[in-house]
């Protein structure tokens, strides 16, 4: 999903972010701001190094499909021996 699609699924547009951004600078100031974006951005990345090594854990936890024996080589052999005199 793109970030346009996420924000059209907000309904928000150029006018809206600017009015939130603006709330976040007043709420936080100007110096915090660089230090939020980098822990947001670290914590993205870490997330999706997470979710990576999970897909990768995931799939090589996948059992190997069992081969298929031969028929003829699983006949019971006979137990009994009957012999003639």
């Amino acid at each position: 999903m793109t970030s346009a699609s996420l924000l059209a699924v907000f309904g928000l547009g150029g006018p809206e972010l600017l009015l939130i951004l603006a709330v976040v600078l007043l709420l936080f100031g100007a110096k915090k701001l660089p230090e939020l974006a980098k822990g947001l951005g670290r914590s993205v990345k870490e997330f999706k190094k997470a979710t990576n090594e999970a897909e990768e854990d995931e799939q090589s936890a996948k059992p190997a499909p069992a081969p298929v024996a031969n028929a003829e080589a699983k006949k019971p052999e006979s137990t009994t021996s009957t012999s003639t005199p």
